[in-house]
């Protein structure tokens, strides 16, 4: 576990929901990789992400899909790609990523409390 943080430290986190409505391979990640275009509403917008997702999802089933993605990160340069938010999920059993989304669609640009 990490050490503790205040409610006012997570509260810095910006975690919203978006739609995927693009995603494609990323031949050129060090790690198989798709690079994604989420959708999260009028007052963010679409951002890119890069995301090691590839054990579980194919980029056919990952569009239109909600996920939770933190929108107040740096851009972060991943090789050739600038990815604007964090994707998150949670591991497997084995390790590989499973995404973390809402369980019923809800409005874009939602964000996490």
């Amino acid at each position: 576990m990490s050490d503790p943080v205040s409610f006012d430290d997570f509260l810095k986190l910006d975690i919203r929901v978006g739609k995927i409505v693009q995603a494609e391979p990323f031949p050129k990640a060090r790690k198989p990789a798709y690079k994604l275009v989420i959708d999260f509403g009028p007052e963010i917008g679409t951002k890119k992400s890069s995301a090691q997702i590839t054990t579980h999802y194919t980029p056919d089933e990952l569009i239109g899909r909600q996920v939770m993605a933190v929108v107040n990160f740096p851009p972060r340069q991943i090789g050739p790609f600038m990815s604007e938010v964090l994707t998150l999920g949670v591991p497997d059993a084995a390790g590989e990523v499973v995404l973390i989304g809402p369980g019923q669609d809800v409005p874009l640009g939602g964000r996490l409390f």
